[in-house]
This record gives C-alpha cells, structure tokens and sequence, in this order.
C-alpha cells in the first residue's frame, strides 16, 4: 500500500510582509502586508499619494523597500520575480520615435507577438504609425498591449486606462485585461472605481500608506449593499 503523501500547497502568487518606504521624513508605504493568490484581478485603490505607484514599483524591482519582504511565486524581488512579473507604468517607457511595429520584439521569453499584434488590430492601431503621432489615448492602448501580451503570472497595471476615452474604457477592459491567463493575477491601479469594478475580484484601499481594506468586492456588495465606487467615494470623501 503506498504511503499518502500530503499535497504541498503552492506560495501564494505575491506575498508582502511589512513592506516600507520612506523618502526622508515622508513615508510612502507604512508596513504593508498582503497576500495574494493565483487568479485574481485586484483593483489598487486610493487617493494621489497613498503609496499605489510606490508599491507596484517595488514589486516590479523597479523601487527598493526601506525595509520588509516582498516574494512573487516564493521568489524574492530579482531576476526570477521579474522574470514573472508584467509591469504597466503610469507614464509612457519607451522612445516617441519609434513605430509601433518596432516595440513587438521579443523582449521577454514569454512575449505573444501574434497575440500583441491581434490586440492592436482589434484597438485600431495601426502597426506602421510613428509614437511620436499617437494621441495620448493611443500610446497607453499600445502600452497596455505589450504588457498583457506577455504569459506573465502577475500583472502591475498602473493607471492603465487613465488616459483614454470614456468610449474605448470598456472595449479595452473586456479585450484586454480579460485576455489574461486565468492562472495568473493582475493589480490594476486605478482612480477609475466606476469603470473596472465590474472585472474585479478584489479591491485594497491605500490611505497615507496604510492599507485600510484588502477584501472581495462582494463584501461591499453583499455586505455593504452599495457599489465599490460608492463605498469608494464615502471613504475618501473631502
């Protein structure tokens, strides 16, 4: 009879424990701590300043923490977290005079190119268009694109539809960020709530740095009985 050997339940996708940062006497994240499973989409809410850009840097190792842990996949942040690791920043990354067609390179091992240039193709840019005469609204579609047309495990999406058209928002919530891997996890930093709650699992409220709420969206559904942006929008109200 063979011996029973107990499954061994895999890391949590993303773990932070106590993760800091301070600039000087300002703290940006004041002993943040989250754990995060496969499979979800998490909207990262919170007014400027609360420390959102300043987590997803540091989770993307593009930032440093003054002091506490972060693990993606069990990895500490370097070359195997990164390797796993899609990241959206909230301002443009890559050359004005560049064409389209030039950024859908294999950068990364897990890059789709076909899929990228399908995406493209369904948002209506045109791979031959120089950056530099793109709208603003344009340049973050392309952004978005090349982020999540990586197989990436987790997703860091940095006010990724700030600056597009009320028109384009859904197409691009439904074509792109429902093109991820059901495997893997987006943050979706955003102060959009309106717009994306209905693609969310979950939602973390940031305040001066502090996590005020890491919860499902049904807990302000069921719980609450209002909308996330409502409950938003009192929490945070002036």
């Amino acid at each position: 009879m063979d011996a029973f050997v107990p499954e061994v339940a895999p890391p949590p996708l993303l773990e932070c424990r106590d993760l800091t940062k301070r600039y000087g006497a300002t703290v940006a994240l004041d002993r943040f701590t989250v754990s995060l499973p496969a499979g979800r989409i998490v909207g990262l809410l919170g007014p400027n300043g609360s420390g959102k850009t300043t987590l997803l840097k540091m989770i993307a190792g593009v930032a440093h923490p003054t002091a506490g842990d972060i693990r993606v996949a069990g990895y500490e942040v370097g070359p195997e977290s990164k390797a796993l690791v899609s990241y959206l920043p909230e301002r443009p990354y890559f050359s004005r005079s560049m064409r389209v067609r030039e950024m859908i390179a294999d950068f990364y091992e897990d890059f789709d190119a076909a899929l990228a240039r399908d995406m493209l193709a369904r948002l209506g840019v045109p791979e031959d268009a120089p950056t530099s005469a793109l709208s603003k609204g344009t340049v973050e579609k392309v952004q978005l694109t090349l982020v999540m047309a990586r197989h990436a495990a987790l997703y860091l999406l940095d006010e990724p539809i700030g600056g597009v058209d009320p028109a384009a928002r859904d197409y691009i919530l439904q074509t792109v960020i429902r093109a991820y891997r059901p495997q893997s996890s987006i943050i979706l930093s955003t102060h959009l709530v309106r717009d994306v709650e209905a693609f969310l699992d979950d939602f973390i409220l940031l305040r001066y740095g502090q996590m005020l709420l890491h919860a499902p969206v049904a807990y302000v559904t069921q719980e609450k009985g209002t909308t996330l942006d409502a409950f938003f929008r009192e929490e945070f109200r002036c």
